[in-house]
């Protein structure tokens, strides 16, 4: 499949209002986003959006039954939040606080 610029708009869109200096890059047929310099979502080839995950915040996504990008800290991101600002500025949020944690730890 291929990634639809319709949805990508979208997700940038609505990033950009909640947090700060959003951008993309291409990453094998998908798309990694970043908040300043921490990569902390993607898209995916099949049009998905993830957000990256630890032990702080698992428990939300697999509450929800969110399934996990592959085999990467990445969680598919619950219906309802990309439609309701205010909850996509805490998920993602909490995501980009994940990305700092783990860019520290190596």
């Amino acid at each position: 499949m291929a990634l639809d610029e319709t949805y990508r708009n979208e997700v940038m869109g609505k990033l950009e209002l909640v947090l700060p200096d959003v951008h993309d890059r291409k990453m094998f047929g998908g798309l990694g986003i970043y908040s300043e310099t921490w990569f902390f979502a993607l898209i995916t080839s099949d049009n998905v959006l993830y957000f990256k995950v630890d032990d702080s915040n698992r428990v939300e996504y697999e509450g929800r039954g969110m399934p996990r990008f592959e085999r990467m800290p990445y969680y598919r991101v619950p219906d309802g939040v990309l439609e309701d600002l205010e909850q996509l500025k805490g998920w993602a949020e909490t995501a980009v606080s994940v990305a700092k944690r783990a860019k520290k730890k190596v």
